[in-house]
């Protein structure tokens, strides 16, 4: 896969952005560290599989670089779905890394089963948006999320709906309830990024999440936020009025 780039002004030449290793950063901002004194919850899905991937590669650390496969693998749902094949294509993956990651996934998996109490309960925007900030908040066009919850509101999960312009005339009310019917959620929250780095709303996203609410009132699905995501910040549209009865 290709290394991230910027222009440099001087030559207009790809240059490549160099990521400090991990044991370079300081203690407290170690994955493995604040994992050890935090505990598994304080981390981002990047940071914990990072801790399963170990390495990163020269100039990319395995932050960078777990982050970068989730986003281009469509978050852990899609990761899930990943073939050895898809994974392989990332310089350093190889069996061992794949099988670890997939076993990984899957005991995540028997785990909700066996205990769907285990899941992630998001109790405020900035639950909804730790869950989905690492992820989404460096793509490069526009994608719009659904996370589903359950009545105790927790993750049942997160699932794609658009990715390109998110806009009135383009999403669906339908596509993006469908999941959420599927998976008998009883209450959803929807996030889209702005490339752009800055979370304001737009007049479009307010009157996107207008027409959600309503269909969700229809649906017996309430809406519960319509989040904005930018560059390590978020603006909550529900605590904003915005679209919100």
């Amino acid at each position: 896969m290709p290394q991230e780039t910027e222009l440099t002004p001087e030559t207009n030449k790809p240059k490549a952005i160099y990521h400090p290793r991990i044991v370079d950063l300081p203690e407290g901002e170690r994955p493995r560290e604040r994992l050890i004194h935090y505990g598994a919850n304080s981390l981002s899905n990047a940071e914990l599989i990072a801790i399963l991937l170990r390495t990163g590669n020269p100039g990319e650390n395995v932050i960078a670089l777990s982050t970068r496969i989730l986003i281009e693998q469509g978050g852990l749902n899609g990761l899930s779905r990943a073939t050895f094949s898809d994974l392989q294509a990332y310089k350093g993956l190889g069996e061992a890394k794949y099988t670890q990651l997939k076993a990984a996934l899957e005991l995540g998996k028997r785990l909700l089963i066996a205990a769907p109490d285990a899941r992630p309960q998001i109790t405020s925007p900035n639950d909804a948006a730790n869950f989905l900030m690492l992820e989404m908040g460096h793509l490069e066009q526009e994608h719009l999320y659904t996370l589903l919850l359950s009545t105790k509101n927790h993750v049942l999960g997160n699932h794609l709906v658009y990715k390109g312009n998110v806009n009135a005339s383009v999403v669906r009310v339908a596509e993006v309830f469908r999941e959420a019917i599927r998976e008998n959620a009883t209450s959803i929250i929807v996030a889209h990024n702005h490339p752009s780095g800055d979370p304001t709303p737009s007049p479009e996203d307010v009157r996107v999440t207008g027409s959600m609410v309503e269909a969700g009132k229809l649906l017996n699905i309430e809406v519960l936020d319509h989040l904005v995501i930018g560059h390590q910040q978020f603006v909550s549209m529900r605590e904003q009025g915005l679209g919100f009865d």
